[in-house]
């Protein structure tokens, strides 16, 4: 992630994908701008995450906390590549 915002939400009452559209629209909020990606533990994902949730794109990483989301812009991919 080049830059990003740290969200946590360890609410049990909703799903994991109402908790990053919260947290996605709250960063589109406070940016003016939808974030493309969307960073979490695999152990917070579970199985069958989706590849995308409304233009943003869900990727696992293990060095995101667990409960937590990192939402903004990734990295380039590097010309040529």
């Amino acid at each position: 992630m080049k830059i990003g915002m740290l969200w946590f939400d360890d609410d049990p009452s909703r799903g994991l994908l109402d908790r990053i559209g919260q947290a996605a629209a709250y960063y589109a909020r406070k940016y003016g701008r939808p974030a493309p990606l969307c960073l979490l533990h695999p152990a917070t994902a579970g199985e069958g995450l989706p590849a995308r949730l409304e233009g943003l794109e869900l990727r696992t990483n293990p060095g995101v906390l667990r409960e937590h989301l990192w939402i903004g812009i990734g990295e380039s991919p590097a010309a040529g590549a």
